[in-house]
């Protein structure tokens, strides 16, 4: 081999050494980062299971998913007239009816919605095709698809993990629902709930047995044994749940004090209150409809159900539409089918308010009879498609006349 070939490497740049990692302990904040529990102020880890142990997150989780859930969705196509429902369309069935055969599309949407309130990633389906058609939708474990982008263009895609390999899907095959601002409410409200779990805990052991003392008593035996036996001898008789009530015999020199609440433990009590407030103000839900009735009235209950609609359901709503219309239609569809849910449910606050809704549509021609009972699931009625108001007569007709009725003149003239 000739000299020259050995100068290159001679005169190479040596690479630096690969060095081993520095490790890293288990109480350092970037191995919580690396194992996905952020800690929290109060030390008390957070998960999406521990999380739906507090009754106020668990109230909030439930109450958005199974809303979302229940209500009806629709396929609509723009014409003329304005929209009509396209129940011929293949998406109308995966949006209305049933995702599967084993999973309707209401409960579906609830786990979706479910999902994405407990994780950062969201919730996703898997949009299974038969010639370019969707014909089913596939629920998938949240921790087990990751959302990517790419570099260049970022269209999005998502690779899901499926056993030991892992398989990438474009962003037309997975219906994908995700809270806003790419972050989960149990997860920007982790303090907040972290400090629910730690009042729960308190509150737990205030009243656990041994945990404060119902009473005390003051005596003047000062050894040990007699200290025993006077504790074993009240045991013993108020112990048992059969002896409540009856009256105390105390040794001589020894007298009972019962012990309450002081202001402290109400403040406690205050505390849990304010928690369910902010758990509440984190889901964006009236606080209400969590059951907290501390501030609530008639007039306002009603107002925050109108709000649950407009700034709780309404984005959630939205993304649902937008994430059906991506994976079910087309482009070129998309420019005049939408899909849509129906609210009139949640704005109809009692059957008094109904009826005079109903009736409102009715007199103003906007609603036909047969409009009005179907919306109170009432079979149609011959002749109850016109639309014109009930109220009012344009053509009135006149009454019969007798036979034996003269018109007035022959009367007078008779007389």
């Amino acid at each position: 081999m000739p000299f020259t070939d050995f100068l290159p490497a001679v005169f190479r740049k040596a690479e630096p050494e690969l060095t081993a990692p520095e490790p890293v302990a288990l109480t350092d904040p970037l191995s919580a980062w690396l194992f996905g529990a952020t800690p929290t102020h109060s030390n008390v880890s957070v998960t999406p299971k521990s999380a739906m142990q507090v009754p106020a997150v668990s109230s909030a989780v439930e109450l958005i998913a199974e809303a979302v859930g229940t209500l009806p969705v629709k396929l609509f196509v723009r014409n003329a007239k304005g929209k009509e429902v396209d129940p011929a369309h293949p998406a109308f069935r995966l949006a209305h009816d049933e995702a599967n055969d084993w999973t309707s599309a209401a409960e579906l949407r609830t786990q979706l919605t479910h999902d994405a309130l407990l994780h950062d990633r969201g919730g996703f389906a898997l949009a299974n095709r038969v010639n370019g058609r969707v014909v089913e939708f596939i629920r998938l474990d949240p921790l087990t698809v990751e959302p990517k982008s790419d570099d260049a263009t970022g269209e999005p895609f998502y690779v899901v993990r499926q056993g030991r390999r892992s398989a990438r899907y474009e962003y037309r095959d997975i219906l994908h629902i995700q809270a806003f601002g790419v972050s989960a409410p149990i997860n920007r409200a982790r303090n907040a709930i972290a400090l629910a779990i730690d009042l729960e805990r308190h509150a737990a052991k205030l009243f656990a047995n041994g945990a404060r003392p119902s009473g005390i008593l003051s005596t003047d035996a000062k050894t040990p044994p007699a200290l025993k036996n006077i504790a074993d001898m009240w045991n013993a008789t108020f112990g048992d749940p059969n002896n409540t009530g009856k009256p105390a015999i105390l040794p001589e020199g020894t007298a009972y004090q019962q012990t309450g609440l002081n202001s402290v433990d109400a403040q406690f009590e205050q505390m849990r209150r304010f928690q369910t407030e902010e758990i509440a103000r984190a889901f964006r839900v009236p606080p209400t409809m969590l059951f907290d009735l501390t501030r609530g009235t008639w007039s306002n209950t009603e107002e925050m159900g109108h709000q649950f609609l407009t700034y709780t359901l309404r984005p959630w709503l939205d993304a649902w539409e937008w994430a059906y219309a991506r994976v079910l239609l087309t482009s070129e569809e998309r420019a005049d089918r939408f899909f849509e849910f129906i609210t009139d449910d949640l704005l109809t606050v009692s059957f008094a308010t109904r009826a005079t809704s109903y009736g409102q549509y009715r007199s103003m021609g906007v609603l036909t009879a047969n409009e009005v009972r179907a919306g109170l699931n009432l079979p149609p009625l011959p002749g109850g498609d016109e639309l014109g108001s009930p109220h009012i007569n344009p053509d009135p007709t006149p009454a019969p006349q007798a036979d034996n009725d003269n018109p007035p003149d022959t009367e007078k003239d008779a007389a």
